[in-house]
């Protein structure tokens, strides 16, 4: 059950949800603190002021990937400490940490994957309009630009931007996320901009760092299934895929955006008019991997078949599940004409995601199929467990070691059938702020009692150090190992 040679295992976090420290060494905010103080936008009123501390704890959590064997660890870069205001000469002190980083990685000699977006815009550029305002494209190249010159020595992987279709659509589109804004003009506005600010930063990062840098970009990308063999539900399957899959893939990729959204929009909004002569052709700019994100696929059928909330016989709908905040995502589901729901007869999360393993090898080989041969890296994988500290200090997740072992044998199927995989790093290293879910939710192989920021690693952490130093999976399948308190 062995991964290819040279096979990259990793692991992965993000700046906001870990850092904690937002005001110091002159830190500026960014749209994620101001959103998350803002009263009911996330449980709890959580924010990230804190998090796991890990600006503080920095030794500590290196150790920690070490101890784990990890051959490469993806961070995010957070563009308010790099530029304050998203502009001008950048904050040598909020650099200096990363470097401390850097070096503590290689040190360890374990590969910095280091992402440059990963949803904290500075708050000075969101006041300006954000991604919905071209400048912000052109503020994000300039950004890379000085973290290459400054920070670019021997980190592996870089990656222009996590999630586009997250911050544009949750963030511009529904408002779930920051800077919580509701307008699907401003989501496309926004969608476009993301792109291209990728585009350009590649142009940034090649000038800066030569043809040897590999470059790329991460998509949260997912197979969408029609439960239903109506025309309205077959309808609803292509725009949802059409929204979340080849709004994204098909400019990277084709240097275009698919015929049948830009119709969709042009009928029902102003659409992509931000659009200018020579940006589809900077937005395709070779890269050298396509990062994924996968969790769990789409399930849908047309918005006309659930009626007050209730799914068709054997389907969950979204409003009937109480932490989805239907009615913020009804601006999206009335767009497409489509409802999303959950097979019942399917395991959950502890997020409400179905679990269906099958899915990643359905996704890696359209990938493959349709936009590659490419070397692609599963850039997060993982799943939310309601996980306890028992009476003895050890935290036990059977759910995640067998949610891990399912994925990690998915991902060996698409390897087999010729899927250039090349690495898969987990989400996440530590459990964190869940963005609006705060701290209810937790996805780390390291458990963080917040309130003492202990660090205690759980049995998954203990299984992954066994599959990363084999480079290769139990013969037996998934077994839950106890772990030492």
């Amino acid at each position: 059950m062995g991964f290819p040679e040279r096979f990259l295992w990793g692991a992965a976090t993000a700046s906001y949800q870990i850092e904690g420290a937002v005001a110091e060494d002159g830190r500026g905010p960014s749209i994620w603190d101001t959103f998350s103080h803002v009263p009911g936008n996330t449980v709890h009123g959580d924010n990230g002021d804190i998090a796991d501390d890990h600006y503080h704890r920095l030794d500590e959590d290196l150790d920690l990937m070490a101890r784990l064997g990890l051959g490469a660890y993806r961070f995010s870069v957070a563009w308010p400490r790099v530029q304050p205001d998203g502009r001008g000469r950048p904050n040598q002190a909020g650099l200096d940490f990363y470097r401390r980083l850097l070096e503590g990685l290689r040190r360890r000699g374990i590969t910095p994957a280091a992402t440059l977006y990963h949803w904290d815009l500075p708050q000075g550029l969101e006041d300006q309009g954000g991604w919905a305002a071209r400048e912000t494209a052109e503020r994000f190249a300039e950004y890379a630009e000085i973290v290459a010159r400054e920070l670019g020595e021997g980190i592996g992987l870089w990656i222009t931007l996590n999630e586009p279709w997250v911050a544009a659509w949750m963030g511009y589109g529904t408002g779930r996320h920051a800077p919580g804004r509701s307008e699907i003009g401003l989501a496309l506005a926004a969608t476009h901009h993301l792109l291209l600010g990728h585009g350009l930063a590649i142009q940034a990062l090649r000038g800066e760092l030569g043809e040897e840098a590999l470059l790329g970009i991460t998509l949260n990308l997912a197979p969408v299934h029609a439960h239903g063999d109506s025309e309205s539900d077959r309808l609803a399957q292509r725009l949802v895929d059409g929204n979340l899959n080849r709004l994204f893939l098909d400019p990277l990729f084709r240097g275009r955006y698919p015929e049948d959204m830009v119709e969709h929009y042009r009928e029902k909004r102003p659409g992509l008019g931000v659009l200018r002569e020579g940006d589809l052709e900077t937005i395709a700019a070779p890269i050298d991997f396509l990062g994924v994100n996968y969790y769990s696929p789409r399930n849908v059928v047309a918005l006309e078949r659930v009626k007050d909330g209730v799914a068709p016989a054997g389907l969950a709908a979204l409003a009937q599940r109480a932490e989805s905040r239907a009615s913020r995502d009804r601006p999206i589901a009335e767009e497409l004409g489509a409802a999303e729901v959950w097979p019942l007869h399917l395991d959950t999360s502890a997020m409400g995601w179905t679990i269906e393993p099958e899915a990643l090898t359905e996704l890696l080989l359209r990938l493959h199929a349709e936009y590659g041969p490419r070397p692609l890296y599963i850039t997060e994988n993982g799943t939310a467990v309601n996980d306890y500290a028992d009476p003895e200090g050890r935290v036990v997740d059977p759910e995640r070691i067998a949610y891990l072992d399912s994925h990690l044998r998915a991902a060996q199927a698409a390897i087999e059938q010729g899927v250039d995989l090349r690495g898969y790093f987990t989400w996440s290293l530590l459990d964190n702020f869940e963005w609006s879910l705060g701290y209810s939710k937790r996805f780390g192989l390291v458990y963080v009692e917040y309130s003492s920021q202990r660090r205690i690693p759980k049995a998954s952490f203990d299984w992954y150090r066994e599959v990363v130093a084999a480079s290769a999976l139990p013969t037996t399948g998934a077994v839950a190992m106890e772990v030492q308190p």
